[in-house]
């Protein structure tokens, strides 16, 4: 969704286990949901877990436009399939490096992963069933939405449809292209090495003062 959804507060708005628990508060109660609360600090909305409330935020701000972007079921599902439905387990070495204790803050983040996956219907089970719960969507959201609020878009039209829509000017730089299977799994490499590297220097560091303790024994014995 794209416009204003909520204030642009002046503070930086919190995230984290901070904006888990609203939206497990919404998905509990939707009659209460106080969406202003939500999206303080923010002034669009992209993917999930806005996703898992489209109804709700479209009529929570009546003045918001609305993207819909679309794509070939098929290429979907296979991109989909292969990236964020099977991320293959890492090795044991890496598994033991990105360990952590867990924090009381990272169940109640997992919570709200659960209720957003259970309310968005994201169940990826077969292909058959992906592809039509693919197009329930689009059909629920060309069905609900006003056709002045709406831009049904595809990335591969670029800049031209989307800024049209939301009455700014064309960027001059090319239109990104930051979503593909290479790209995914670029990032998560990324983010695995940033862990890694964080670790192994908290690692080292303990080695050394462990190093420096044995050395200053063995010095005051002799």
């Amino acid at each position: 969704m794209a416009g204003s959804p909520g204030p642009a507060g002046g503070a930086a708005p919190p995230t984290g286990p901070a904006r888990a628990a609203d939206w497990l508060a919404a998905g509990r109660d939707l009659e209460a949901a106080d969406w202003d609360q939500i999206f303080d600090g923010f002034r669009s909305s992209v993917g999930s877990p806005g996703t898992a409330f489209w109804r709700q935020i479209i009529d929570a701000y009546p003045e918001a436009k609305v993207v819909l972007t679309v794509r070939d079921p098929q290429s979907w599902y296979d991109s989909t399939a292969s990236t964020i439905k099977h991320t293959p387990a890492p090795p044991g070495l890496v598994r033991l490096l990105t360990w952590g204790r867990t924090r009381p803050s990272d169940s109640l983040v997992e919570e709200a992963q659960q209720m957003l996956s259970e309310r968005e219907g994201s169940q990826f089970t077969n292909r058959e069933e992906a592809l039509a719960a693919f197009q329930r969507h689009v059909d629920a959201v060309r069905a609900y939405v006003p056709p002045e609020r709406l831009l049904i878009f595809n990335v591969r039209e670029g800049w031209g449809p989307l800024c049209a829509f939301l009455g700014r000017p064309e960027p001059t730089e090319p239109f990104p292209v930051e979503n593909d299977r290479a790209s995914f799994r670029r990032r998560q490499r990324k983010a695995t090495n940033r862990v890694i590297r964080r670790r192994v220097a908290v690692a080292a560091g303990i080695a050394a003062t462990l190093a420096l303790t044995v050395w200053a024994r063995r010095g005051m014995r002799r």
